[in-house]
């Protein structure tokens, strides 16, 4: 008896392995064949959308999109099975996303309409991160996401400076050019201040008089430099960070996945990790 719960708990940790990680072989095809289809089953959708094609090859393209689901639903039912605390992985980012993914085929047999739903599965496309040991990609990820956030607090008393700043020149330029110019009020006329702060220029409203002309000049050189404000304070941030670890070592026991690279056990609960 003990044997046979060893031979299915070895089962299981090499399924976890396989499935959670990308640092083995097996992980690495596993994650690349789950990549392609998911872009299979989104061109699919696609492809339903259009009218000519679908009413040509509808039942193909149903059999086949059956085909893909039951297949991410075998993989949803593998990922909670093999991990010892499956509501880690269940109400996890990746878990949610993957039940998003799994279940609009099922209630498109319900509810009519809700077939277009299937195209969620995009979102699982970020599990392209995670295979072929891509860590220069994992890696620079993880470090703009650590100095995006040290960087919260100076960004948004920038955007409060920025949102400052439009709401003077929207009041200028409504009480320069007026609404014969087309600057009917203050919100309109911050509208266009933000359009040409941020340099994108849509061109349906603009100055007339030589003084507007000249506020419209001055504001979009002023819209290069701060365009460039941003990125120098998350810049200024990515160098004070440590380097981060790049690999995909997941626990069976707690879910958890930020290990350092050389780790052999995990660091929350201790459970022992699978490392090559």
């Amino acid at each position: 008896m003990e044997t046979a719960k060893s031979n299915i708990q070895q089962k299981k940790d090499k399924i976890h392995q396989i499935i959670y990680e990308a640092d083995t072989p097996a992980g690495k095809w596993f994650d690349i064949l789950l990549i392609i289809t998911i872009i299979v089953s989104i061109i699919l959708v696609m492809l339903e959308s259009i009218e000519s094609i679908d009413k040509k090859y509808h039942a193909v393209l149903n059999f086949a999109e059956w085909i893909i689901t039951i297949l991410f639903t075998i993989e949803y039912i593998l990922r909670v099975v093999t991990i010892k605390k499956p509501t880690t992985y269940i109400f996890s980012f990746y878990g949610v996303i993957d039940l998003l993914a799994t279940i609009p085929k099922y209630i498109s047999l319900i509810f009519v309409g809700t077939h277009a739903l299937i195209a969620l599965r995009a979102l699982r496309l970020l599990r392209v991160f995670r295979i072929l040991k891509l860590a220069r990609y994992l890696g620079a990820s993880k470090t703009l996401s650590v100095a995006l956030k040290a960087s919260k607090v100076k960004i948004s008393v920038f955007l409060l400076a920025v949102l400052v700043l439009t709401i003077i020149l929207g009041t200028v330029m409504y009480l320069v050019e007026g609404p014969k110019n087309g600057f009917t009020s203050i919100p309109y006329s911050m509208y266009w201040a933000i359009v040409t702060l941020t340099t994108v220029g849509y061109g349906d409203i603009s100055p007339h008089t030589p003084l507007g002309q000249f506020i419209a000049s001055i504001v979009m050189i002023l819209g290069y430099g701060i365009i460039a404000v941003p990125t120098g304070i998350v810049t200024s941030e990515m160098t004070k960070i440590e380097p981060i670890p790049k690999n995909t070592l997941h626990c069976a026991n707690c879910g958890m996945e930020k290990h350092l690279d050389n780790s052999k056990y995990c660091n929350n609960c201790g459970e022992k990790l699978y490392n090559e």
